[in-house]
């Protein structure tokens, strides 16, 4: 037998048959996973030549240079026949089709290299990226030209202006440090406008789902706006306090995050004062969860985008002042200074606030364990600041005074955590 197989080889070196099956498979399935979802979009090319493409380019690879470039140069025109076959059918290029085909190939290619995170990561964005096509047309469709404006604008100040800013200490109280205090307005701005294309793209699918997509965005325009909207609506004005609520938890979720990315650490000691406050709102949530299924689909909420040029200095304003002022507190009286200044912050903005004490962390000028306090108690600040806002938009009673019952269930169970972790943990 092993006579025979030198015999077949001849003077060639054999591929090793386990590495070659493994690549073999990983480039089907790459293919075929694209492929399917062309398929389901009923295009001419789908998952059989998706995976005969990313075959292709392994094939390539293993022979060298010369039969890769031939096989690059044969997907290109496969590609090209398919879109001069769109516009003699239907009018229109297959442009998409086209581009996923060629880096389909290369995906293969990359298999024959023998990578396997790149290729495959990217052929699920691939995916998703076409499977997304409804819902990306329909944001980019409702786009206004102010918010494409202060899109690019802000990636100019993110991408141009950063690099320029000085990496030091600009005062001589060592308070503010420019470039980075704007990578942290920038990360907070990009999460603002994620939060917010889901909110254009899935805000219409109901009340609940528009009170924590618009928590994420803005809690505060959220309440104003959906505190109105139901008022206005009178049958539907008993859903006022599960909706505040969930704006709330919603809210709790990203200034978490927010913990999370700059300042791990300390999202030990605020996660339970804040799920304990998302529990108290659980009841009010879970109690009217089928009138708020009865509500129609669409309600309209208007927050305006995150990343309006106007609307990122603002929050850098803010979030500049309330760090000096909590460095400055946690200087002068210590720890009661610093969370003063957390309070009062909240009442402001909890998202700045938050990101002000995971700042003040990184530069080690307060334990992880006060920016987890920092964090609860601006929440709670901004939770009690929502109470005159539905005060003022709600004329109902009952409704006024369930909601701060239940706010103040809020505060108590997140304080109540606090103070046993710091007995006990």
């Amino acid at each position: 037998m092993h006579v025979w197989l030198r015999l077949f080889h001849g003077a060639n070196q054999p591929f090793p048959a386990s590495e070659i099956v493994i690549k073999i498979v990983v480039s089907l399935a790459l293919g075929l996973l694209v492929g399917l979802e062309r398929e389901w979009a009923n295009k001419d090319i789908g998952a059989r030549t998706f995976a005969m493409a990313a075959l292709l380019g392994l094939l390539g690879d293993l022979l060298g240079p010369i039969p890769l470039a031939v096989a690059g140069v044969a997907v290109l025109i496969l590609a090209g026949f398919a879109n001069l076959r769109g516009i003699q059918v239907a009018r229109k290029l297959e442009a998409t089709t086209s581009a996923a085909l060629v880096i389909i190939f290369l995906l293969g290619v990359l298999v024959g290299e023998g990578h396997l995170f790149t290729p495959v990561a990217c052929a699920i964005l691939v995916a998703m990226l076409l499977s997304l096509k409804p819902q990306i047309q329909a944001f980019a469709g409702g786009l206004r030209q102010q918010e494409v404006r202060s899109a690019i604008l802000l990636a100019l100040l993110g991408f141009v202006i950063w690099p320029l800013l000085p990496n030091h200490f600009v005062d001589p109280w060592r308070l503010l440090q420019p470039r980075q205090a704007w990578i942290i307005v920038v990360v907070i701005a990009c999460l603002g406008f994620l939060n917010y294309v889901l909110l254009r793209v899935y805000g219409a699918r109901g009340v609940y789902l528009t009170a924590i997509l618009g928590g994420l965005v803005n809690s505060t325009a959220a309440v104003a706006e959906l505190s109105t909207t139901l008022a206005a609506a009178g049958e539907h004005v008993q859903l006022t306090v599960p909706v505040v609520l969930l704006t709330s938890v919603a809210m709790f979720a990203r200034n978490l995050l927010i913990l999370a990315i700059f300042a791990h650490r300390a999202v030990r000691t605020a996660v339970l004062p804040l799920a304990a406050m998302s529990l108290a709102a659980g009841y009010w949530i879970y109690r009217d969860r089928g009138r708020a299924e009865k509500v129609e689909r669409e309600v309209p909420l208007e927050l305006g985008s995150p990343v309006a040029i106007k609307r990122v200095l603002e929050f850098a304003l803010i979030f500049l002042g309330v760090q000096a002022l909590a460095d400055l507190g946690q200087r002068v009286v210590g720890s009661a200074g610093f969370q003063i200044v957390s309070v009062l912050g909240g009442l402001v903005s909890s998202a700045s606030t938050t990101a002000a004490s995971a700042n003040l962390v990184m530069h080690g000028e307060v334990t992880v364990a006060q920016a987890g306090i920092a964090a609860v108690v601006a929440s709670m600040a901004s939770v009690l600041a929502d109470l005159p806002i539905v005060r003022r938009q709600v004329r109902n009673r009952m409704v006024v005074r369930e909601l701060t019952f239940s706010t103040l269930l809020q505060v108590g169970a997140g304080i109540a955590v606090l103070l046993l972790q710091a007995r006990f943990l």
